[in-house]
Formats: structure tokens, C-alpha cells, sequence
């Protein structure tokens, strides 16, 4: 007989970072890993006193920040790589995709990036002190933004949100609270604590605290999502978690949501000038598909596409080709696809010739081809193809919860962007491009900076 403990795996030890310093420990029992115990007390700074890092200069914290990149990228002490050898152990994403993500996070870190997010969202002097304004009347008045109290509900699908989310509450130098997500439990922490070899007594280090607890345990959401701890919370992720965060916001305390989304393309005429440009289209296609395995909300599900069926067929085929290759962001097979979904493609594929179905569920893309979008919801790298006769024809499908639209040919955004607009979409780019965006300009339909601070008002 087979010893339990030789078949059972170890679990995973998972550190905290509290005002700057690392907390070890495995007190606290979540089935596959470990945490230190919380100390609740320890995680929240009373109203008496200001933030360490209220009344830093932002050059200061922003040449932190660039150091902080730079170590991140040499790693001397080997943090960034022992969090990304336990995020590939035990993390979502392909080892490969996980590298090439890890080894593209300094570059946020860079003064050009640091410096375009300040301007394009706030304006350096709104942080370091008082904008003057005097209203048509002639009355003056000064405002700023003021540092905020923020808890920060992180999504693991990307470590880029860790990121981000680091250097956003870094440049509004208020005091930042990270709930790590349990399918990304090491990157926020590695970051900071990479940040505290830079200069361990910084202000800004002393600000942050990453720490893992259950979502929803109300014995610990009760107690720290109130006013009169924190100002704000910032939520990232689904649904569910956004629904559970909902019921803590009342006066004085603001939701922050990076809501779920769903993102789509819209593909015109011109795709079918060459077999070569339809080759391409659909290359570029695949790329807006994949992103991390389409486990992002800019990933795209549904490509509408102005072709009569034959044509969409000889699409879809290259399109699924497409998906099965390596890129920057995908693999090439992703996670093995749910079963639930699995049953619904494979009903479809019975139903021929109403439905087509290219692929199957082994990670390297499936390519549905229908007359209107199936009723559920497309994932593990699975894409619905929906002709129609004109790009306006697919405006009927975009709603507030479309995030990114990716268009092809460039040319023919102008025609539609407005109409998209007002359809509720947000963000609309050329296809192939939908990585990226939301720094310096808005992030889901809002400057995310902006969001962030508290605006105080002087007037006489």
C-alpha cells in the first residue's frame, strides 16, 4: 500500500508583505497553500495619522519606481524568479506565456511609461500641491488630489495587474492594501518586496501591505472594508467578486470596479482582397483571441465578419490554424477546455450544417461558425464567427459590457466608433492590437488616476 503522504503534493507556502516588511508563516490553512496568520489590526492605519507617503515628492517616488523596474529586471536577489517558478508550479497560465509576461513588467516600470500616465490622467501638480483656478465670476480657487486610503481587490489572470496596480497606488501616494488572488499569490509581494531592496525605509514601501484572505470571509471584509479605514475599493475580476464587494460601499466608502467584460471583433470586406491579406487578418485575429489563453476581458470571443458563409468558412479555418500557434501572450495549446463547454460545442457540431465547428478541445483553439452568437459564453481559446452583410449590422451585439473592439481594415473605426459608443462599447482598436492600453488613457471607460485620489477644494 502506497504511503499518503508520498502521493499527496506539498503545499504551498504563500508569504505576506505588511508596511514594508515580509511576514512569513503557515498558520492559516486554504487547502492547497499556506499563509501567515492576519493580523487585521496590523493591516490599516488610523485617520489620526497621515500616510508615510502623503507629503513625498512624486519625482522621489517615481525614481523609486524606476529602480524598482531595473532590479526587477537584474532579480540579483532572485525574488522575481522564485515568484514566477512558484506561479508556473502552480499558477493558470503556460510556463512560457508566464515568462514572457514576467520579463515584460519592467517595462511599466520605465520613466517614459511613469511620466505619460501621470500627464495623460492627472498632471503632476495636482499631486505634489494646489492647482489654482479662478471661476468666470472671479472667484479663485484651488484644488488638488489628495493621497487615498485604497483596498485593492487584485485579478490573478495577468500579472500585469499586480503591476499596475503597484505603481497606480504609488503615484497617488496613498496608503495601499493588496488582496491577493489566489491564482496569482506571488507577484504582487514579489514586486514590493523587490521595491523594499531598492530602499526598505522608502515612504512608499511603507505603504503597501499584500496579504491573502478567502473572498468573502466576512470576519475579515466586516472589519477592513469600512470608512473609517479606507477610502476606496478597487475590485478587479469577475462577477461574483464584484457582487460581494457591492455590499460594502455605502457613504464615504467608493466602489473603484474593473468590471468583467467581453471584447469582440468586427472584421469588414477587405479581409477577402488576397488569400494572403486573409491570411493575415486572421493571424491578427488570433492574437486579439489568445491573450493569455483568453482568460483577459480584452481577449476577443466573437468575430462578426462581412462575408457570405463559403467565404466565413475559409476564414474560420485560418483562424483556428492560427489560434494552435505560440505568441507572446498565448501558447500553443492553453488550458484544456472546461467540460460544460465541451458539451455544448459538441451538441453544436450535430447540427451541421446550421453550425460548424473547426478544432477540438485539446487547448489549441475551436472555431464555431453561426448565423447568430451561441448562447454561452466562449472561452479556453474558443471563438464564435458570425457573418453578416454590414459591420453596422454586428452594432446590435455591443452593450456596456463589451470592452474592446477590434476592427479591421484601421480605416473603418470612423464609420462605426461613434455608433459602437453609444452602443456602451468602450475601447475600440485596430485588430491585432488589443494588448495593451489603459495607461495614460482611460481603462474602462474612465482615467483609473483620477478615480483613485480623493479631490479636496480650497475656495475663498
Amino acid at each position: 500500500m502506497n504511503d499518503l503522504a508520498s502521493v499527496v503534493a506539498p503545499k504551498v507556502s504563500v508569504p505576506h508583505f505588511v508596511k514594508g516588511r515580509l511576514v512569513v508563516g503557515e498558520d492559516a490553512n486554504y487547502g492547497a497553500f499556506l499563509t501567515p496568520a492576519l493580523d487585521i489590526d496590523a493591516l490599516v492605519w488610523p485617520r489620526s495619522e497621515a500616510g508615510p507617503a502623503f507629503s513625498t515628492p512624486l519625482k522621489e517616488i517615481m525614481d523609486l519606481l524606476v529602480a524598482t523596474g531595473e532590479r526587477m529586471k537584474a532579480d540579483p536577489s532572485g525574488v522575481m524568479a522564485d515568484a514566477f517558478e512558484a506561479m508556473a508550479d502552480v499558477g493558470d497560465l503556460d510556463r512560457g506565456v508566464l515568462k514572457r509576461a514576467y520579463d515584460s513588467l519592467p517595462h511599466l516600470f520605465t520613466m517614459d511609461w511613469l511620466k505619460f500616465l501621470v500627464e495623460g490622467e492627472l498632471g503632476a501638480d495636482v499631486l505634489d500641491g494646489w492647482r489654482r483656478v479662478t471661476d468666470p465670476s472671479g472667484r479663485p480657487a484651488q484644488y488638488r488630489a489628495f493621497p487615498p486610503r485604497l483596498v485593492h481587490v487584485l485579478a490573478g489572470n495577468a500579472p500585469g495587474v499586480a503591476a499596475i496596480s503597484i505603481i497606480r497606488g504609488a503615484l497617488t501616494k496613498g496608503i495601499n492594501l493588496l488582496k491577493l488572488p489566489s491564482n496569482d499569490l506571488f507577484t504582487a509581494t514579489a514586486i514590493l518586496r523587490t521595491m523594499a531592496e531598492v530602499d526598505p525605509d522608502h515612504p512608499v514601501v511603507k505603504s503597501f501591505s499584500a496579504v491573502y484572505w478567502k473572498g468573502g470571509d466576512e470576519a475579515v471584509e466586516k472589519y477592513l472594508l469600512r470608512p473609517i479605514y479606507f477610502d476606496k475599493l478597487v475590485a478587479w475580476g469577475g462577477e461574483g467578486s464584484l457582487r460581494s464587494a457591492k455590499k460594502y460601499v455605502g457613504p464615504g466608502f467608493e466602489l473603484v470596479a474593473f468590471d468583467p467584460k467581453t471584447s469582440i471583433s468586427m472584421i469588414g470586406r477587405e479581409a477577402f482582397e488576397s488569400p494572403e491579406t486573409l491570411a493575415q487578418v486572421a493571424d491578427h485575429a488570433a492574437t486579439d483571441s489568445c491573450l493569455y489563453d483568453q482568460s483577459a476581458c480584452t481577449s476577443s470571443r466573437f468575430h462578426f465578419i462581412e462575408a457570405t458563409m463559403e467565404e466565413a468558412e475559409a476564414y474560420c479555418e485560418l483562424l483556428q490554424a492560427a489560434m494552435g500557434q505560440e505568441r507572446q501572450t498565448a501558447s500553443i495549446a492553453g488550458a484544456r477546455m472546461p467540460p460544460a463547454l465541451r458539451e455544448d460545442i459538441d451538441a453544436l457540431r450535430s447540427l451541421d450544417p446550421f453550425y460548424k465547428v473547426w478544432g477540438d478541445s485539446d487547448g489549441r483553439g475551436v472555431v464555431i461558425l453561426s448565423e447568430d452568437p451561441v448562447d454561452f459564453h466562449p472561452e479556453a481559446k474558443t471563438v464564435n464567427v458570425v457573418p453578416v452583410e454590414r459591420l453596422e449590422d454586428a452594432l446590435r451585439y455591443a452593450s456596456v459590457a463589451t470592452q474592446t473592439v477590434g476592427v479591421y481594415p484601421a480605416a473603418r473605426k470612423v464609420e462605426i466608433r461613434e455608433k459602437l459608443a453609444a452602443a456602451g462599447a468602450q475601447r475600440i482598436v485596430t485588430l491585432g492590437w488589443a494588448l495593451g492600453g489603459g495607461v495614460g488613457i482611460p481603462h474602462d471607460g474612465f482615467f483609473p488616476l483620477h478615480r483613485l485620489v480623493r479631490w479636496i477644494t480650497d475656495e475663498c
